[in-house]
């Protein structure tokens, strides 16, 4: 069974283009207006989907934790609870965000937190649905998320073997369809050692019929194309208009220009892997004959012959 997963009318496998997520998160501010000039910037530079958060703040939290104080520069409330609250969408905004991706042909859809959470993102018409790495070893949520039927990208931050194991042993048990995304669950990742892109090797590997991919958290477009090189075949990336807007997650997303350069240079890397094949170009033969020597009767000497020969 090949590797492969369908997200609304778009195949992810071995030979098509990889998949990149413009992980908007909470970037938005709160905004709907940001938001969608975020969807539609995300399609311009080629992003094949846009993502949003979904979490039902009353019951995800405790008491406590909502009650706790959270001013800084980058809280949207004076407790947890309020700047949860300030970032959080409902279906008016979650409908029309649909719409505004619709409109620009990007794939729409949100990690679900929590049960109440899923249930919303269904009725919203999403293709599918995101598992942060927080969920990877919450089996009632995984369970819950699977019965709704659609398309699942669960992250593997903070886990070992054991857990993303009894991850996939469940929702194959389920019948679910999923992909797996390699991820180190800092944020932003400082330590560069710590993306351990190797993981992805070994994860394709153990996992041979599931897409394998990459969630990064960190700045700069290289790491995500030493991952598709690794194998990745979807690549999720932080999103904003500015990283200096405010915020926790800007300083570490993806502007559009880095967005933009991140589309063409993973088609670009998806050309260039080629088949193997050692081959000579006709495009390598007029700089060869300038430079490649052949034996003459008076020794060896750049005679041009290949030049003549290709024209």
């Amino acid at each position: 069974m090949a590797r492969e997963l369908i997200i609304g009318t778009r195949r992810i496998a071995e030979d098509e283009p990889a998949y990149v997520i413009a992980e908007i998160g909470n970037n938005h501010g709160g905004s709907f207006d940001t938001a969608r000039m975020m969807i539609q910037t995300a399609a311009a530079c080629g992003a094949h989907a846009a993502k949003l958060q979904k979490r039902e703040i009353d019951t995800l939290y405790t008491k406590a934790m909502l009650a706790t104080p959270y001013e800084h520069e980058h809280s949207f409330g004076k407790t947890y609870g309020q700047h949860r609250k300030a970032l959080e969408f409902g279906s008016r905004e979650y409908l029309a965000c649909r719409a505004v991706a619709q409109t620009a042909s990007i794939d729409f859809f949100a990690t679900a937190f929590d049960e109440t959470s899923a249930d919303f993102l269904l009725n919203v018409g999403i293709p599918a649905f995101k598992v942060a790495s927080s969920g990877l070893t919450d089996h009632r949520l995984l369970r819950h998320i699977a019965s709704l039927g659609k398309p699942m990208i669960v992250s593997t931050g903070g886990s070992d073997w054991h857990d993303v194991d009894a991850a996939v042993d469940l929702l194959t048990g389920l019948g679910a369809h999923f992909a797996l995304l390699h991820c180190t669950a800092a944020y932003p990742v400082h330590d560069y050692a710590e993306l351990n892109l190797m993981a992805i090797v070994e994860m394709r590997a153990r996992y041979p019929e599931v897409v394998i991919g990459w969630s990064g958290h960190v700045s700069g477009i290289a790491m995500s194309l030493l991952a598709y090189a690794m194998g990745a075949r979807i690549l999720e990336q932080h999103f904003t208009l500015n990283r200096a807007s405010k915020g926790t997650d800007h300083a570490f997303s993806l502007e559009p220009a880095g967005l933009k350069k991140l589309c063409r240079d993973l088609d670009r890397a998806r050309i260039a892997t080629g088949d193997g094949v050692k081959r000579m170009y006709p495009s390598e033969l007029r700089p060869l004959s300038k430079m490649r020597r052949v034996e003459t009767p008076l020794g060896p000497r750049v005679t041009g012959e290949m030049l003549h020969a290709y024209h």
